[in-house]
């Protein structure tokens, strides 16, 4: 799981609650601290058992350069609620969910959309329905079918052991260990156990498969003519780099490797991934408005 280095919400940054025809989402929202938000606006997606706050370190950064900017849950994800119903939680009933988010907080402009680990294969399908209006799509740390090498067997250990042991004794038992040898804060382990809970378990089980088992829509995505970004960290322990560049090269898209990152850029080095999205972001505008 993506593990946030602070909580504090930086100056310009608020939660939120966006209220949508198909019910309400939690956002963080951040907005320019000097001047005003005069670019379109962004949409970013979390990962599976991850949230918003997965993106704190970059938001302020990004709003900065003068475009307001949204991180959200995904529904039956910590803060934003979900139906114990496997049907909710398929990448198709979720992009069609951040297909609604972006709708609103785009308020008639583009949007540009971005999905990390997971959230990358539920914001394909939003990019693929073609009903939000977008103005570029980033790929952060995903990649073109389910996840492969090390997490896909940490993830199928866990699966099968979620229905027995319950997300209480699973976080008990090896995730908080995990997290304590790995030194982070208390304050962190605190939000991260508070975090795994208010999960639907339903959610995370039917997630948790989509994860591991979705198939390669690369093609499909070939054909949307969207401005496309593939960003990662040069030792990503999710989808091999290796894959990720091939699938930039079938996308012919940009490709940004950060330095020093493994699969959580925003959380590892977010000023270099911050300027990365920003100078993609402002080109593709730049793109469409010349046109």
């Amino acid at each position: 799981m993506s593990t946030p280095r602070f909580l504090t919400l930086p100056p310009g940054v608020t939660a939120q609650r966006i209220q949508t025809p198909v019910g309400g989402f939690a956002v963080l929202e951040a907005r320019p601290v000097t001047g005003v938000a005069e670019r379109w606006p962004a949409l970013l997606v979390p990962g599976y058992t991850g949230s918003k706050e997965d993106f704190i370190a970059i938001l302020q950064t990004l709003a900065q350069a003068g475009r307001r900017v949204f991180a959200m849950d995904l529904r039956g994800q910590f803060e934003t609620p979900g139906p114990e119903d496997p049907s909710a939680y398929t990448c198709a009933a979720l992009g069609a969910d951040v297909d609604v988010v972006a709708t609103a907080v785009g308020d008639g402009e583009p949007v540009h959309l971005l999905g990390h680990s997971f959230g990358g294969l539920v914001t394909r399908e939003t990019v693929l329905d073609g009903t939000a209006k977008l103005a570029s799509y980033t790929l952060m740390s995903s990649g073109p079918g389910g996840i492969v090498g090390p997490r896909e067997h940490a993830g199928r250990t866990m699966l099968a052991d979620l229905p027995t042991l319950g997300v209480e004794r699973l976080w008990t038992d090896r995730l908080e260990p995990e997290a304590i040898r790995a030194g982070v804060p208390d304050d962190i382990v605190a939000f991260l156990r508070r975090r795994l809970l208010a999960n639907s378990v339903t959610g995370l089980l039917t997630m948790g498969r989509a994860v591991l088992d979705s198939t390669d829509r690369v093609d499909e995505l070939c054909q949307t003519g969207l401005s496309t970004l593939v960003l990662y960290g040069e030792h990503d322990d999710g989808w091999p780099p290796t894959l990720q560049a091939e699938m930039a090269d079938r996308l012919d898209c940009d490709c940004v490797v950060v330095p020093g990152a493994a699969h959580s850029p925003a959380v590892e080095a977010p000023e270099t991934t911050a300027a990365a999205l920003t100078r993609f972001w402002n080109a593709a505008e730049s793109a469409i408005l010349h046109r």
